[in-house]
């Protein structure tokens, strides 16, 4: 409809207060800015449109209805319940709707809730169901979560389930929460994000030294490996130096058997830097980073499924 006024602002209260709508329910069209002349004006007009007065569940539909045709499928939206949650229904063509593990209905679902909560001070739950598919899925969903669950209890160890969609790890959380026996949480980030259950017998891990032995302080033979402890290493041999004002002390060096106070197996007949071959068996000192690289394991991954 058309209004008109002094100034474009007054035409469109003029066109509000008809209709008895507010402003942010309509579409203006500025016809006509309007002029001031010296004698007399032209008025300002205006056209004001009522727009569309959709819910959030009917914004999701219309959406729906322009995407489909967009990604080649021929379903039909049906809106449901909008109370607690929003509920809508493909019917129709429906072939190809669902996908592999539902990775297409879900991916329509997301979307069809970005667009219902548009404007939405408190987010409202949107769910897209095709032939009953959702209810299937939950069902299987709980009845898996329930198998890994006692899994989890039998085998003492923690087991992680494939990535899911928050919807779907929301029904394992669900199906295990008054469980006695094990808890479960998500870990990772999305769209990886995945869930993990814990039994509650857990088993402590026991740590190897990476060599098939369990690290506490023996290997296999029984033998004290300790940080404390070399086993039956050969002790280094001792060496005897000369005394003070011999000729051995003098910095010369001597050969064997020619050198009064020299002892064969003992002092080389040479006191100072050796750059040589030594002939004695050396020992190889454990490092510190040998000491402490069989505490650098890995701690415990869970299980795939």
């Amino acid at each position: 409809m058309e209004f008109h006024g002094k100034t474009v602002e007054e035409a469109i209260e003029n066109g509000l207060k008809t209709l008895g709508v507010a402003r942010e329910d309509v579409e203006v069209t500025v016809l006509d800015e309007g002029k001031k002349k010296l004698f007399g004006s032209i008025p300002a007009k205006v056209e004001l449109v009522i727009k569309e007065n959709l819910t959030d569940g009917q914004r999701a539909v219309k959406f729906l209805e322009g995407l489909f045709p967009l990604i080649g499928s021929e379903a039909h939206p049906v809106l449901g319940s909008e109370e607690e949650k929003i509920v809508i229904e493909l019917e129709g063509e429906t072939k190809g709707i669902i996908g592999r593990r539902g990775e297409v209905i879900d991916a329509v679902q997301v979307l069809a809730g970005a667009v219902a909560n548009t404007g939405r001070k408190e987010y409202k739950r949107v769910v897209v169901d095709c032939g009953g598919y959702r209810e299937e899925r939950e069902e299987t969903l709980k009845n898996l979560a329930l198998k890994l669950a006692a899994k989890a209890v039998r085998t003492g160890k923690r087991v992680r389930l494939e990535p899911m969609n928050p919807y779907e790890r929301r029904i394992i959380h669900s199906a295990l929460l008054n469980s006695e026996e094990v808890t479960t949480r998500s870990e990772g980030k999305e769209p990886a994000r995945f869930v993990v259950i814990t039994p509650k017998n857990m088993k402590p891990f026991e740590k190897r030294d990476g060599r098939g032995g369990k690290r506490d302080g023996r290997d296999r033979d029984g033998r004290g490996r300790g940080r404390g402890e070399r086993g039956d290493r050969k002790p280094h041999g001792k060496r005897e130096f000369p005394q003070e004002d011999t000729p051995e002390s003098s910095g010369t060096r001597f050969s064997s058997g020619t050198t009064p106070g020299y002892k064969k197996g003992g002092f080389s007949g040479f006191f100072g830097t050796y750059l040589g071959k030594e002939e004695e068996e050396e020992v190889t000192p454990v490092t510190k980073n040998e000491l402490t690289m069989s505490e650098n394991d890995p701690s415990e991954t869970p299980s795939e499924e």
